[in-house]
C-alpha cells in the first residue's frame, strides 16, 4: 500500500510517500480501508521525535474509512461498516489525567496516512451519517481536544465569555463552533485580517489583532475562560484578559513552552490555570453526540491527495490554513 512515512533525517526532510506492507488484524483488532485522513500539528512534531535510526513509522492520527477485515472476538463492528477512528489508545474512561499506558494513533505505532490501518476494534466507531467522508476524516483528534479543554476542563457554561488566541487551527475552529453552540460569547485573536474575518463569519462575536493592544481592543471586558494553545507568545496577554477568579486552559505551546509567572498577582487574582490534552474514548463519544445535536461541521481548509502529503504538511507548517487539512486516500 501507499503510506506517508518518516525515516532517517529529522523533520519534514525525512517524510516521504512510500510503499509499505499492509497488516492483518489480530484478536480484538480490525483493519480499516481508509478514505480520508486529517492533519494535525502533531504530524509536524513526530518527525523530530522519531529516531533517525528507528524503523519507519506511518504518520497520522485522524482517519475514517470502511472496515475491511475483523479479528477474532470482534463484535462491535462488522465488515463493511463505515467508521471513524478514536485516536486515544489506552484511555477509556474520562479521568483527571490520562493513564500511564495512554498513547495516540500515529506514534509510536503506525498511523492513518496510508491506504489501510489496523487498530483495536474498540477504537472504530460508526461514522455519523451527517458527516461527509472529508468531514469525518478530519474530526477526531482536534474535536476531542477541543471538547475536553472546553467542557471537561474549562467547564464552559452558557452566557460566559471565551477568549481564543490564535484562531485558524483545527482545534481553535472546533472551540469556536462548540462554544457558540453551548451559548457562550467568543472573542478570537489573529495577526491575519483574513483569518479574523473568517472567524467572524463562522460566528465569533469579536476578532482582535494579536499584534495590537488587547486591552484597548477588548474594551475593558474580561473573559471568563481563555483557552490558549500558542504558549509563550500569548500566555501573558491571555492571562491579562481573564477576569478575577477566571480560568485559563492550556493544551499546547506552539510558540514556546517556557514562561515566567508573577505568583503574587496570580494568587491574588484567584486565577485557575489548567492543563489539558486530547481526551478519553468516553469523551469522544460525548463529543460525537454534541456535534450531532448541534449539527456542527468541521471547517475544512483544503483537501490534498495522499501522494501530495508533503505539500499538505508544508501548508500546515506555514500556518496558512484556516481549519483542518485533509488527505484524500481513495
Amino acid at each position: 500500500m501507499k503510506a506517508v512515512i518518516h525515516k532517517g533525517m529529522k523533520g519534514l526532510a525525512g517524510v516521504q510517500v512510500a510503499d509499505f506492507e499492509e497488516s492483518t488484524p489480530s484478536v480484538f483488532e480490525v483493519k480499516v480501508r481508509l478514505k480520508v485522513a486529517g492533519l494535525n500539528h502533531r504530524d509536524l512534531f513526530i518527525p523530530f521525535r522519531h529516531g533517525e535510526h528507528d524503523p519507519p513509522v506511518i504518520l497520522g492520527s485522524d482517519g475514517a474509512g470502511v472496515v475491511e477485515q475483523i479479528g477474532e472476538g470482534v463484535t462491535n463492528v462488522q465488515v463493511g461498516d463505515e467508521v471513524i477512528i478514536i485516536p486515544s489508545l489506552g484511555w477509556e474512561k474520562n479521568s483527571p489525567a490520562p493513564p500511564k499506558e495512554f498513547e495516540i494513533v500515529g506514534f509510536p505505532d503506525h498511523g492513518t496516512f496510508a491506504e489501510s490501518i489496523v487498530i483495536p476494534a474498540k477504537n472504530a466507531v460508526k461514522k455519523p451519517e451527517s458527516l461527509r467522508w472529508e468531514e469525518a476524516g478530519v474530526l477526531p483528534l482536534a474535536a476531542l481536544t477541543a471538547y475536553r479543554a472546553l467542557f471537561t476542563r474549562g467547564k464552559l457554561e452558557a452566557g460566559q465569555h471565551l477568549l481564543l488566541p490564535g484562531i485558524g487551527s483545527g482545534v481553535a475552529t472546533f472551540l469556536l463552533l462548540m462554544a457558540k453552540a453551548a451559548g457562550a460569547s467568543v472573542t478570537v485573536t489573529s495577526r491575519s485580517e483574513t483569518k479574523r474575518k473568517r472567524a467572524l463569519k463562522l460566528g465569533a462575536d469579536a476578532a482582535i489583532d494579536s499584534n495590537g493592544d488587547w486591552d484597548d481592543q477588548m474594551n475593558g471586558e474580561k473573559a471568563d475562560i481563555v483557552i490558549d494553545s500558542v504558549g509563550r507568545a500569548t500566555f501573558h496577554k491571555s492571562l491579562k484578559q481573564v477576569k478575577l477568579g477566571g480560568t485559563i486552559v492550556v493544551f499546547g505551546a506552539s510558540a514556546g513552552d517556557e514562561i515566567t509567572l508573577d505568583l503574587r498577582s496570580f494568587f491574588y487574582g484567584q486565577y485557575n490555570l489548567l492543563g489539558s490534552t486530547m481526551g478519553s474514548s468516553e469523551e469522544f463519544l460525548e463529543m460525537l453526540e454534541f456535534i450531532n445535536k448541534h449539527k456542527i461541521k468541521p471547517v475544512i481548509d483544503k483537501v490534498f491527495l495522499l501522494t501530495d502529503a508533503l505539500d499538505a504538511l508544508q501548508r500546515l507548517d506555514d500556518a496558512d490554513q484556516f481549519g483542518k487539512i485533509a488527505l484524500k486516500i481513495e
